[in-house]
């Protein structure tokens, strides 16, 4: 089975805001909202599980009822996130166990809450790619030389842009190859993991790109808030769109 999995167990604090970002309205619903209600539209995912944070779980649940239709809505499973967010992952793993066993292969299609703009494209091609490569990223090439500093005052080294690429989500994996990986990591290791696709670098596990979008932008400072609400006004959060 497919299962599309979007991570929402921050609370935002970069953005200033009295709530975590997630909640925040953008064009007539919150932002989460617009970002589950993309992951619906895709059929192959049959269920769909959110890692929340434990204090917003019934606040969630709420807004679940206040703008899902009802048909929709057995498809939803609200999981309290862990303390950052790989951990919130393996207590969405560890539910889809309990409710869907781990006899047979499972894959994830996990995405940034904060994420609205992702497109029905991008999901797709994450639901073909992750069963034929097991673990996928979502990449756009950097468009901006990136330096490299170990101290934050000099340039260490400026490496080729056409190397580089800025992550996204999705990210997708088959469930079980994740969490053996993860929980074979030492605390060390685990200590500078940035994403769930860092877990499979660490390894020398490869993770195949999808081609991202740079309108999939995420969320996070006030800054970018006001860009999103722009890109709502001007109709970008229409998810048919490939």
């Amino acid at each position: 089975m497919i299962f599309g999995v979007i991570v929402a167990g921050g609370v935002g604090t970069r953005l200033g805001a009295d709530m975590p970002k997630q909640f925040l309205k953008l064009a007539d619903r919150p932002i989460i909202m617009h970002t589950l209600s993309a992951f619906l539209k895709c059929s192959e995912l049959e269920h769909i599980y959110m890692g929340i944070h434990p204090e917003w779980v019934e606040y969630m649940a709420e807004l679940v009822k206040q703008y899902v239709p009802g048909r929709e809505q057995h498809r939803i499973h609200l999981i309290p996130g862990g303390s950052e967010r790989n951990e919130t992952i393996m207590n969405v793993i560890r539910q889809i166990e309990a409710d869907f066993g781990n006899e047979e292969t499972h894959y994830i299609i996990t995405q940034d809450g904060v994420r609205p703009f992702v497109t029905q494209r991008l999901i797709r091609e994450h639901v073909e790619a992750v069963v034929r490569y097991d673990a996928v990223d979502t990449a756009i090439p950097a468009v901006d030389t990136i330096i490299f500093s170990r101290d934050g005052k000099f340039i260490t080294d400026i490496p080729e842009r056409k190397y580089l690429y800025q992550s996204q989500t999705p990210q997708s994996f088959r469930m079980d190859l994740l969490k053996r990986l993860y929980l074979g990591l030492t605390s060390e290791e685990k200590s500078i993991l940035t994403d769930a696709c860092k877990i499979c670098t660490v390894r020398q596990v490869p993770v195949h790109i999808v081609a991202g979008e740079v309108s999939n932008m995420k969320i996070t400072t006030a800054a970018d808030y006001k860009i999103a609400q722009i890109m709502a006004e001007n109709g970008e959060l229409n998810t048919e769109n490939s």
